[in-house]
């Protein structure tokens, strides 16, 4: 699987060509923050007034397929819950990044933008995050490319362990 970056803003995210933006939210997470408070802003409050209603809650499980209106460049906005902030920690992560995986395989998905869970508010440290991305994307061999929405610094940070995963790989194919 190939692996990018790019920063989450609103320039960048309006040219973003791909099948899927996934996008994770804390369930007591008001206003929405990161790049789904960005993908909010771009589909007029949309994903507010859902959450308002109580038709997305952001509990730990919840995947919700969300319409884009045309005013994104992807074909499918997927948004997962984690359920409440401070219950979040290793297994919520894995698990809400397996279940997007999961539901991209399930809709023939085969490159997509994620924001990791977490990362819009720091509750994981960057190369932990990717550390166990990519424990768990080994188990999702069909997805062919994922770009990831972090900033310059996260993006530093996470590169070794990427590298690292990169040669290990090599290294048992070759």
């Amino acid at each position: 699987m190939e692996v990018r970056f790019v920063p989450a803003d609103l320039r960048r995210l309006d040219r973003l060509k791909s099948e899927a933006l996934s996008l994770a939210f804390f369930e007591d997470e008001r206003p929405l923050r990161g790049a789904l408070g960005l993908v909010d802003w771009r589909l007029c409050g949309f994903l507010s007034r859902e959450v308002r209603a109580g038709r997305v809650r952001g509990v730990e499980g919840e995947v919700t397929l969300t319409p884009t209106q045309g005013r994104l460049s992807v074909d499918k906005l997927f948004l997962f819950g984690l359920g409440p902030r401070a219950a979040f920690g290793p297994e919520v992560y894995e698990g809400c990044v397996r279940r997007m995986f999961r539901t991209l395989e399930r809709a023939k998905v085969r490159s997509s933008v994620c924001g990791l869970p977490g990362r819009s508010v720091e509750a994981i440290e960057p190369e932990e995050a990717m550390e166990r991305l990519l424990g768990v994307a080994g188990e999702f061999l069909e997805h062919d490319e994922l770009t990831l929405l972090e900033g310059p610094d996260a993006q530093k940070a996470m590169e070794p362990v990427l590298l690292q995963e990169r040669r290990r790989a090599r290294a048992f194919s070759g």
